[in-house]
Formats: C-alpha cells, sequence, structure tokens
C-alpha cells in the first residue's frame, strides 16, 4: 500500500506541475527540450557510485525544485520559475514510474524499490 501512494503522489506532483505549467504559458517545446535534463546529473556515476548518487539525488528532490520555484517567484524570473516547474513534473513523473532517490550502493538501489 505504501508503494502505491508514493506511486500516486509521484502522479499528483506530475499531473500539478503540468497543470501550472500551462496556466503559466510557457513554450512546450521549452519543456520537452528541459525535461530530462535532471537526468544530466546521472554522469557523476563516471566518477563512482557515492558521487553519481549525491549528484543524482541533488536535483531529484522536491526541495532543491521547490528552492528553483521560489527563486523565480522571488526574482520576478519566469524562465527560473518555469525550470523550476520542470523539475517538479520531471521528479513527479519519475515517482510515478517508480524511480527514486539513489542509494550509494549501487544505481538500481532507490528509496523506492530496487530497479
Amino acid at each position: 500500500m505504501t508503494k502505491l501512494l508514493l506511486h500516486l503522489e509521484g502522479f499528483a506532483v506530475f499531473v500539478f506541475s503540468l497543470l501550472a505549467y500551462s496556466e503559466l504559458g510557457y513554450s512546450w517545446s521549452q519543456f520537452a527540450l528541459l525535461f530530462l535534463a535532471p537526468d544530466l546529473l546521472m554522469l557523476g556515476y563516471l566518477i563512482n557510485k557515492r558521487v553519481g548518487s549525491v549528484c543524482y539525488n541533488l536535483v531529484h528532490t522536491y526541495v532543491v525544485a521547490l528552492w528553483i520555484v521560489a527563486m523565480g517567484v522571488y526574482a520576478g524570473n519566469s524562465f527560473v520559475l518555469g525550470l523550476g516547474v520542470i523539475v517538479c513534473a520531471h521528479i513527479g513523473f519519475d515517482r510515478m514510474i517508480g524511480f527514486g532517490l539513489k542509494y550509494p550502493t549501487d544505481f538500481k538501489d532507490t528509496h523506492l524499490q530496487r530497479v
């Protein structure tokens, strides 16, 4: 039941982020271009598993995503605000399909499951 709730939570964040992005009137081509950008931090795994998990987790937490949103609002910067919403959508999508924060033991070891 807990696993289902975590997936539903990810779904809710993903859908809400899409609605927010649409309501803000931002470019969907920009959304498509940047949606997978947080996954670029997987490149940290080229160094080692610990560095990779830290880099990956850094941009796959709602705390960082919401901080980006807050900075966009505070600075009145629509690009930064849109980027924060995109990162929220990305994280929600990942959680919805079962990807979670990474443990330093292995890329497939996540807080949701072993992928």
